[in-house]
This record gives structure tokens, C-alpha cells and sequence, in this order.
């Protein structure tokens, strides 16, 4: 049987990602760069394209056919390509993007956002296996979701769905950037639990010297994003809820007041059942995600 294999790119607003992934989801060859969006639309693109074509020669090299490229990037990419808001890439704001890397590429090419690329990494490779109804939540910068809804990816009519980041968890609360108020992103996010300047993983390891700020601090993020998971978790009865992204990796300090208004928030048989886990899949949960979007552009 032959071996194919596709690219997979995680565009982030810091760093870009690249991985040669099989369909088992190993990953032969990978580099990484900062993405500088400072930079402007071209260098971006130019750099994109270089790092491409070497996984390109590196698939030639082993000999196996290389049959894709998704790369998933931070904002809301619709159904057919365009990225129609990017707040810390904004240079790709209204860039058609698949096409562009079809055309420069000549390879099929899949553009979707980075959460919905870290659901489709986390069910194929990682935490996620074994569920076909998940919520994968992405806290960092930000705070996204990909949902997984009977096995494959939802992302609504226009392709927009899953921006759990923007569910009023306060209806007067803080502002937010999307222009409306009390957003879940200001309460659970790395900027949220580090108000003071420090930053998210600084106050991570006060609370785990039992600093008794730090400890509420991650407490208050927990108890946020249980209140609007207990939301989802009500409308769509998932499976699972599996936390990725930076602020993730402090899931201990995080998940008791996830669980607590998560389980006291939702009917007993649902709420009671719904598996909170951490991500497993660290740094490649965008590659191999958008790897998993690559292969299902031509398979």
C-alpha cells in the first residue's frame, strides 16, 4: 500500500509550525519560525512557501506521494478559504488563502481556524480518540473551541462556529475586543489570570506553592470556563471536553472549578458522564490536526 502523506501547517501569532505527517499521524520531518506578522502579508507568504517547498523535497526524497497542505491559522476562516478575521495575524484579514497556497503549490490545499485544527489533531491522535462528540478548548492568547459533533468537524453555515471564547459569561463585564461585553475570553484567558503584568505560566508556578492568589486566580479561570461548558455541554450532550493551548498545561489548578459548576450546571445524566481531560498532543495539536483536514481534502 502506498504511503501517503500531506503537509500540515499551524500558523499561530507567534510561531509557524510545519510537520510531514503520515496517516497514522507520525511526523516525519518538522520546522518551526517565528510567524512576525509585523512583517506583512508577502514576507509571510514567502516564508510559508520556502518552508513548503522543503517538506515537498522531503517527501520526494523518501518517496512517498505528497497529496495535501491545510494550514490552520488564529481568526474566522469561512468555507470557501477566506480568512475573514485574524486579530493577531491581520495581515491574513479577507486574504483567500487556500487559494493562494493551491495556486503557488499546485496541491489541493484546506484553511481552517487553529481550534478547529487542535479538535481534529486531539480526536485523531490524542485525548479525543474514541469520542465522536467533543468541545476541544484552546486557552491562551485567547480562548477558542473546535467541535466535534458524530465525528466530524462542525463549523456552521458559514463556516464560523466554535468561537466559545465569545460566550457572555458576565452580561455587564469587562470589555472585550470582539466589541461586546463579559466575553468568557476575559475571564479565562492567560491575559485573565495575569492581570498584574506577570505572565499565566509565573502565575501557575505561585499557585503551585500555594500562593493563595495565584490559586484564586486559576480558580476564577476554571470557574468561567465551566459556566459556559456547562452551556455547550446542555445544548449539543458531548462526550468530552478536552482543554489545549498554553494555559492547558496548568489543567491541575484549572480543572477542580471546571469540573464543579460543569457537573452543578447540567442535568445529572449528562453533565455527570462528560469526560474533562487535558490535550495530549502539546505543540503538534495544530499539525497533526491540520494534517487530518489535509488528508480530507483528497480522501
Amino acid at each position: 500500500m502506498r504511503r501517503e502523506l500531506c503537509i500540515g501547517v499551524d500558523l499561530g501569532g507567534s510561531n509557524l509550525r510545519f510537520a510531514l505527517v503520515d496517516r497514522q499521524g507520525r511526523v516525519l520531518a518538522r520546522s518551526a519560525e517565528p510567524t512576525l506578522p509585523a512583517a506583512g502579508l508577502d514576507s509571510l507568504l514567502r516564508r510559508l512557501l520556502s518552508r513548503v517547498e522543503r517538506l515537498q523535497e522531503e517527501a520526494a526524497r523518501i518517496g512517498a506521494p505528497l497529496a495535501a497542505l491545510a494550514v490552520g491559522v488564529p481568526g474566522l476562516v469561512c468555507s470557501d478559504g477566506v480568512v475573514r478575521a485574524s486579530v493577531n495575524v491581520p495581515a491574513l484579514e479577507g486574504v483567500p488563502l487556500a487559494r493562494e497556497l493551491s495556486v503557488a503549490t499546485g496541491m489541493p490545499v484546506a484553511v481552517l481556524n487553529d481550534a478547529n485544527a487542535c479538535a481534529l489533531g486531539e480526536q485523531g491522535y490524542g485525548a479525543g480518540r474514541g469520542y465522536r462528540s467533543l468541545i476541544a478548548l484552546t486557552i491562551g492568547t485567547g480562548v477558542g473551541s473546535g467541535l466535534i459533533l458524530d465525528g466530524k468537524l462542525w463549523t456552521g453555515v458559514d463556516g464560523a462556529a466554535g468561537e466559545f471564547g465569545h460566550i457572555p459569561v458576565e452580561p455587564e463585564g469587562r470589555p472585550c475586543g470582539c466589541g461586546s461585553r463579559g466575553c468568557l475570553e476575559q475571564y479565562a484567558s492567560a491575559g485573565a489570570i495575569a492581570r498584574d503584568g506577570e505572565d499565566a505560566a509565573a502565575v501557575a508556578r505561585r499557585a503551585r506553592l500555594g500562593d493563595a492568589a495565584a490559586l484564586a486566580a486559576f480558580a476564577e479561570a476554571g470557574r468561567y470556563l465551566g459556566i459556559a461548558a456547562a452551556g455547550v455541554v446542555n445544548l449539543l450532550n458531548l462526550e468530552a471536553v478536552i482543554l489545549c493551548g498554553g494555559v492547558a498545561q496548568s489543567f491541575d489548578l484549572l480543572a477542580p472549578a471546571l469540573r464543579r459548576e460543569l457537573v452543578s450546571r447540567t442535568f445529572s445524566f449528562s453533565g455527570g458522564r462528560v469526560h474533562v481531560a487535558p490535550g495530549e498532543l502539546g505543540d503538534d495539536a495544530g499539525v497533526l490536526g491540520a494534517a487530518v483536514a489535509a488528508f480530507g481534502t483528497v480522501f
